[in-house]
């Protein structure tokens, strides 16, 4: 029996994914002979070229893809990824209570130039998301394409309310109560506030999912968090323009940039980042238009 994503699988690759890979390899290679550009922009570049390969991969075995089909979803995700990962700059530098002061990670020889510095962060932060759904929608149409259904677990309107106030509590107590021992409740406390109420309101949610048996789409979510999250450390340790980190706990255990404990919270972080994407696109966009399957709603193309 053919599957659903062998029977749209594209004979050949896409420009932008050979793109993708030369731009990969290109920047790897100058990064290597100390090409200074490319060192302190490093991040931006390389995770540009990657989301181009993976979206052309992504289409040649799905037979669609966001950049091919759906580029108005593709800047939508850019957006609320910039927006969401500025969330967590606020918690990281509480700018407002106290000035000067980064809990847990530390941006290193950034220029001087206010303009291109917010360009470069910005650029960075758009790629965030955006990798993530692409490797999760890759996942989605390879290595979990034949998930079984499991068995349902009713989560009860009762129980999601409770939810919403544990990750009400663990938003806001980081912002007011200054600690760096707080970094777990902030990769985790967008996951408990904002994914019951997608479920309450209608919208795609994990919750909504695991009470249908459904689970292709949180497994490709943490695969693809897992997967972003080391590439992240791995490219970072060696760019001229990096980020560090100090935490309270296992600090000086790390793998590369990242204390060791650390990579556990790529995992819920990359469910965070897709709940809040629902949220933000249904309640303040109004969007509609999901597919049951798939991590972003992206359109098939009509032929003519």
């Amino acid at each position: 029996m053919v599957s659903a994503a062998a029977s749209n699988a594209q004979p050949g690759l896409k420009l932008h994914g050979y793109i993708g890979v030369m731009g990969i390899f290109a920047a790897e290679t100058l990064l290597v002979m100390r090409n200074d550009f490319v060192g302190h922009w490093f991040t931006p570049i390389i995770w540009t070229f990657y989301i181009l390969f993976v979206d052309a991969l992504a289409h040649k075995i799905r037979g669609r893809s966001l950049l091919v089909d759906d580029r108005r979803e593709f800047l939508i995700i850019a957006v609320i990824s910039v927006a969401n990962w500025w969330l967590f700059e606020l918690y990281n530098a509480p700018r407002f209570w106290k000035s000067d002061l980064e809990l847990w990670w530390h941006y290193h020889n950034m220029t001087g130039n206010l303009f291109l510095r917010r360009f470069g962060y910005d650029w960075a932060f758009a790629t965030i998301s955006t990798a993530m759904f692409e490797t999760a929608e890759l996942f989605g149409a390879t290595l979990f394409s034949a998930q079984a259904k499991r068995r349902p677990i009713n989560v009860s309107p009762s129980v999601m309310r409770v939810m919403i106030g544990i990750g009400l509590v663990a938003a806001l107590l980081p912002l007011f109560v200054i600690s760096g021992w707080f970094a777990p409740l902030v990769w985790l406390s967008y996951v408990f506030l904002v994914d019951p109420v997608n479920a309450m309101s209608g919208r795609p949610s994990i919750i909504g999912d695991i009470k249908t048996g459904e689970w292709r789409r949180l497994s490709s979510l943490l695969a693809a968090g897992g997967v972003c999250g080391l590439l992240w450390e791995f490219w970072n340790y060696w760019a001229l323009t990096k980020w560090t980190y100090t935490v309270p706990y296992f600090g000086a255990i790390r793998i590369f940039e990242m204390p060791v404990l650390g990579y556990f919270g790529f995992l819920p972080f990359a469910i965070e980042c897709w709940a809040t994407y629902v949220f933000v696109r249904g309640w303040a966009l109004g969007l509609g238009g999901w597919g049951s399957a798939s991590i972003c709603p992206t359109r098939a193309r009509t032929k003519s």
